[in-house]
């Protein structure tokens, strides 16, 4: 990790979302391990909920969360696999559209080279990715325990670091509004 201890941390505010047909909030494990992570780093963990896997329904918290100046971050749990439910990339592909977003294909990319590591090549399966909507970050993590743990610890626990260097998403925030 490069961090540069001389600048000042800066807290963003991040929305949790899990996605899941059977996960409540007594089960949620990789939820807790992402929101106790985004509170031992120093981040404000501004959102957090459970929906069922729907592109209608992600679409709209998402916007809701975009248009919300109180979230800077949205990361997701859940719906990035290859079965019928899961529905994560799709729904992003919306936002990409409505809010004129961007793909951030080296989230994805980087992602499926660190699970390797874990899984081996089970990760071709995963379809992890980030994109950015507004002035929001969206990354969206499979949903297992160690998928969120190999996003986080292994990429955004870095990149959401304003004193990462050479560069972070954090520095970038108040410049993702320029036209």
């Amino acid at each position: 990790m490069a961090i540069d201890e001389t600048r000042e941390f800066k807290p963003i505010r991040i929305a949790l979302l899990t996605l899941s047909d059977t996960r409540t909030p007594d089960n949620d494990t990789s939820g807790d391990i992402l929101a106790q992570r985004i509170a031992d780093k120093g981040h404000v963990l501004a959102a957090r909920k459970i929906l069922r896997e729907d592109v209608p329904a992600l679409v709209a918290q998402l916007d809701a969360w975009i248009d919300d100046p109180e979230i800077d971050c949205v990361i997701s749990t859940g719906g990035t696999g290859l079965t019928g439910r899961d529905v994560t990339p799709e729904a992003l592909d919306q936002i990409i559209i409505a809010h004129s977003g961007k793909l951030i294909p080296g989230f994805g990319e980087l992602f499926r080279w660190l699970s390797y590591k874990s899984i081996g090549t089970s990760t071709v399966q995963s379809r992890a990715m980030a994109i950015m909507a507004g002035a929001t970050y969206i990354f969206a993590l499979p949903g297992s325990n160690g998928a969120v743990k190999d996003g986080w610890d292994g990429i955004l626990n870095e990149q959401l670091d304003s004193r990462n260097r050479p560069c972070n998403f954090v520095e970038l925030m108040l410049r993702l509004r320029e036209g």
